[in-house]
């Protein structure tokens, strides 16, 4: 897969994500003030999508909008990975408990990618948004999912991802990822102070799942210091969200 290939495909998934922000519809002014693309490149992905018929064009008022194409396609997944619901409702309360950004994340091959989020409203040092992906190696939603994998596999990953970095300097040492990831199994949990933007943090717990499926792990994020001081209302309240999916696991594999 070329570079253009992918370019293109991930401005398709920005141009979404920037609906979801907006929540309305969009003229291609707005798109290029928003993620800066120029003229020409905006106006023929835009193009393209409506012609795919994932958006809606208005002739009169220049808006393009998102159909109804899109939900329909990925309707089914929230019942299938999200248990029916319940960790949304989940990832509702921890916000509304800690009143900061509250995430659900997956591994996506080399990658760790968070595919849902609810904002804090609150000073943050960044904005994390879904479909964000970061090496495994790198972050701490990444240390959280190779928590659970074997030793092999996990220096299987790191010599994949760095494999693909250029620069040397940003290559994972195993041995530092390794000591990284035996704290997370020994605390049951990961508190990631500075590690992707200084002053940013997030803590974070792997949701138990029966036997086949995918890992997701909920986490919540915030300056540094903040994070600090709720750590154990956060801890408390993710441990209770995980005795309830626990039980929700245990229920399906009987």
């Amino acid at each position: 897969m070329n570079d253009q290939t992918v370019k293109s495909a991930r401005r398709v998934f920005e141009i979404f994500e920037a609906f979801a922000t907006a929540r309305r519809g969009l003229a291609l002014k707005d798109i290029m003030n928003v993620l800066g693309y120029p003229a020409s490149s905006a106006s023929n992905i835009l193009k393209s999508m409506v012609a795919l018929g994932v958006l809606d064009y208005d002739r009169e008022t220049h808006i393009y909008m998102p159909t109804l194409r899109m939900p329909d396609l990925v309707s089914w997944i929230e019942p299938t990975r999200f248990a029916d619901g319940a960790l949304l409702r989940a990832m509702q309360h921890l916000h509304a408990v800690t009143d900061e950004t509250v995430c659900l994340g997956t591994q996506s091959d080399l990658y760790a990618q968070y595919v849902h989020s609810i904002q804090t409203k609150l000073p943050a040092p960044f904005r994390q948004m879904p479909l964000t992906v970061r090496p495994l190696t790198r972050c701490g939603l990444g240390w959280l999912l190779l928590s659970v994998a074997s030793n092999e596999r996990i220096e299987h990953i790191v010599r994949r991802v760095n494999y693909d970095v250029a620069d040397k300097s940003e290559r994972v040492r195993l041995p530092e990822l390794m000591a990284r990831i035996g704290q997370v199994r020994a605390d049951g949990y990961v508190f990631s102070r500075h590690t992707v933007v200084v002053g940013g943090g997030m803590i974070g717990m792997l949701v138990p799942a029966a036997m086949g499926e995918r890992r997701l792990a909920i986490s919540v994020h915030g300056p540094v210091d903040r994070l600090e001081a709720k750590q154990e209302l956060i801890l408390s309240e993710l441990r209770a969200v995980m005795a309830s999916a626990a039980e929700g696991a245990a229920a399906t594999v009987h």
